[in-house]
């Protein structure tokens, strides 16, 4: 199996499972669609609690002491919010959407909410795939050549997801499968190029802190607060640095 199998079959079943989610999407009232969404925010609240609880992981306290991991977390979500909101990533994401959405031409216009919608689900979609312990975890070891059993079942996930994404929010969900190449294909080089370079407790920070940006992600899907998630993003960066900073000075 090649390096990066994982992420080309991540790409095939997000490809799969929002066609299949457009198809059923026509055949189903909006209120069902609704309920749908509903569904996919209380899952990725479940989620994002499992991932958030990395945060109490025993090599991260280990390495940063008992008290040091939330204030990392918290750290790595101020700083990277900071970050991400100069460099107008949630702005950014949003206009590739709306490029893409043009770029596909009429078929995508032609979709039920038109741009939009298309948007939405787009951003909505890349956020899902792309911020979770999965991500960051099934990418490295895919690139450390060490399978790709995590990326198989985050496939199998983001299959059923996708479908479930599409059948309320269109098109735009297909195209986040573009995300997904990038960002897991780039992790997946970073874990080829650096090899065992990131601790249990690097990694676990960056799965605490990734959790907390999918509750955000819940809260957009829930129509709660429409969260700026994608500039907390490079928090996912800054968490491993705190914990080296941390350790260092201990």
């Amino acid at each position: 199996m090649f390096r990066g199998a994982g992420t080309v079959l991540n790409v095939l079943t997000v490809l799969v499972g929002a066609g299949l989610g457009v198809l059923l999407g026509h055949r189903l009232p909006q209120r069902a669609r609704d309920v749908v969404t509903d569904g996919l925010g209380l899952l990725t609240l479940l989620v994002a609690a499992l991932s958030a609880a990395s945060v109490v992981d025993p090599a991260l306290q280990a390495e940063v002491g008992g008290g040091a991991p939330v204030l990392i977390v918290l750290g790595a979500l101020l700083v990277g919010g900071i970050v991400g909101s100069l460099l107008r990533i949630e702005q950014r994401l949003e206009r590739l959407g709306g490029a893409v959405q043009r770029r596909l031409g009429s078929g995508a216009r032609s979709a039920a909410g038109g741009r939009e919608r298309f948007i939405e689900g787009f951003v909505t979609a890349s956020l899902v795939f792309c911020v979770g312990p999965l991500t960051v975890l099934g990418s490295l070891s895919d690139g450390l050549g060490r399978g790709i059993d995590q990326l198989a079942l985050k496939s199998t996930l983001d299959g059923f997801a996708a479908v479930a994404f599409a059948a309320s929010l269109g098109w735009g969900v297909a195209a986040s499968a573009l995300t997904v190449g990038v960002v897991q294909g780039g992790l997946t080089l970073t874990g080829f190029l650096l090899g065992g370079f990131l601790s249990d407790a690097q990694v676990s920070a960056i799965t605490a802190s990734g959790g907390l940006m999918l509750v955000g992600v819940a809260l957009r899907l829930l129509r709660i607060r429409p969260v700026p998630v994608a500039d907390l993003l490079p928090g996912l960066l800054v968490a491993p640095i705190l914990v080296s900073v941390v350790s260092a000075l201990r």
